[in-house]
């Protein structure tokens, strides 16, 4: 009977090691219907399968289902497979209906269902089936549907209930209770755990990494910081390129701003290549459009402002200013030191054309909500993860100024208007792609912002892990192949 019982103990399979990752921000909600940041995004993706995923030009492929168009206004999915959730339920038509008819419902307020507004009916064949009936022809439908499905009883739920018990059918179920500052995933395939531990400050976790309280890093590291950590027994850095699109916002209606002269006189006054090169260390791509080369929309004959401080006085000139009667304008900005020493050498290199900038630095809620309310002149934000081209609308168009887009710097342009609409009423892709890159030379000659960079990944891991690799959206799906080499 001992011997059985050795011999038991002896065969027991030992769990992998856990696997540390370092977040910079909290983690807000794992209810697909109720994402919008990065962070909970980006393990959502571990959590829950989706419908439709993207190739490296940001086309729609199929993921959990591939679809046909049977009318202009119809698509049907089919389900691949036989995917269970994580407990062992088979998922199915019903599910994917159940989560989307969930966002389309006005009192489950998902911040998801106007861009699905388009929906007009959805039902079932089957197990396998899922019939889409839209109000109008879209080609591009199918690049919607990337929100993760929950099992039917789920989305019946509201999003608190649902936090309570998360269950999935993604690479990785919820070990245990979580927290805004942490949470538990272990790896269906092996039991691997992985700790999502949120550190806020980037000082303290850079210390974390060095301590060995964690093994991988990615993003929110001043550069000079990822670069110590770079000299660091043990500890590797290094940079891929990335989506990240950031941007000097202007609005528009200012009176000053409002003039096209003055857009363009700081658009040729900023040196963005020493921006990038002081102050990313070269971890950032220069930027024309909102949407990077490698888009399937991006229009590669785009013309970008030069930096010519000659040309930058001439046109203030033009427009009434001069040393003796500077432009004066305010700067909004985050309390992050980083972003603030972006926006430090911008004012630097705006004076240097006769521009006094003042700048004004809040707390992220107060920055944020000022930005919301069009109360700026100047401000620096990113967008993260594009994708889909109806960005357009929800920034540009003039029906998208707050509270119903994003067009925050109040941008009115008939021209850019009928754009972004014919766009939406071209029957195929390849009818889109000439109108938006149309979208794109307009936007830059109107300059309702200024494009600066495309800020790269910057990952620090632990010399024993491998296998971590990060998309150029900055997901964390490759923590399904990540493993611990026995070398430590």
């Amino acid at each position: 009977m001992v011997l059985l019982m050795v011999f038991a103990l002896g065969c027991e399979r030992e769990a992998p090691e856990q696997i540390r990752f370092g977040l910079s921000s909290g983690i807000v909600t794992l209810d697909p219907r109720f994402v919008t940041d990065a962070t909970s995004s980006r393990l959502c993706r571990l959590i829950y399968d989706q419908l439709v995923k993207f190739d490296e030009s940001f086309r729609p492929i199929p993921s959990l289902a591939d679809w046909e168009l049977e009318s202009p206004t119809q698509y049907v999915f089919t389900l691949l497979g036989d995917k269970q959730f994580h407990d062992g339920r088979l998922l199915t038509a019903l599910d994917v209906a159940a989560t989307y008819e969930s966002i389309l419902e006005p009192q489950t307020a998902s911040p998801h269902r106007s861009s699905l507004d388009l929906i007009e009916e959805i039902s079932t064949r089957g197990d396998k089936q899922i019939v889409f009936k839209l109000k109008r022809s879209e080609p591009l439908f199918p690049g919607l549907l990337t929100i993760g499905i929950l099992p039917q009883a789920s989305a019946a739920k509201s999003n608190k209930e649902t936090l309570g018990k998360i269950i999935g059918s993604g690479p990785f179920r919820v070990l245990g209770k979580w927290s805004d500052k942490r949470i538990i995933l272990q790896r269906m395939l092996d039991e691997r755990e992985i700790s999502f531990e949120v550190t806020k400050d980037q000082t303290v976790r850079a210390l974390r990494m060095v301590n060995g309280e964690l093994d991988i890093l990615q993003g929110g590291l001043a550069p000079e910081i990822a670069a110590w950590l770079d000299e660091q027994d043990g500890i590797t850095t290094r940079q891929q390129a990335g989506t990240t699109f950031t941007y000097l916002g202007l609005n528009i209606q200012d009176e000053y701003l409002s003039q096209t002269k003055i857009r363009r006189a700081l658009a040729h006054g900023i040196n963005k290549a020493e921006l990038a090169d002081r102050l990313f260390v070269g971890r950032a791509r220069l930027a024309k459009s909102i949407f990077t080369p490698e888009h399937w929309v991006y229009d590669n004959n785009l013309e970008g402002y030069e930096f010519d401080p000659e040309k930058a006085k001439i046109l203030l000139s033009e427009a009434g200013f001069s040393k003796q009667n500077p432009l004066r304008l305010s700067y909004k900005t985050s309390s992050d030191l980083f972003r603030l020493r972006v926006a430090t050498v911008i004012q630097h290199q705006l004076a240097n054309i006769g521009v006094e900038v003042k700048i004004q630095s809040y707390d992220w809620g107060t920055f944020y909500g000022d930005i919301k309310a069009g109360r700026f002149q100047l401000y620096s934000l990113s967008w993260v993860g594009l994708k889909l081209p109806d960005i357009f609308r929800y920034v540009f168009h003039g029906d998208s100024l707050p509270p119903n887009g994003a067009n925050r710097g109040q941008y009115l342009s008939p021209v850019v208007d009928d754009l972004i609409e014919s766009a939406e009423a071209a029957k195929t892709i390849e009818e889109k792609v000439p109108i938006y890159r149309k979208i794109q030379q307009q936007i830059l000659a109107d300059l309702p912002y200024v494009p600066l960079w495309y800020e790269d990944h910057v990952i620090v891991q632990r010399d024993d892990i491998r296998g971590y690799n990060v998309g150029l959206d900055g997901n964390f799906d490759s923590l399904v192949n990540v493993q611990r080499s026995s070398i430590r």
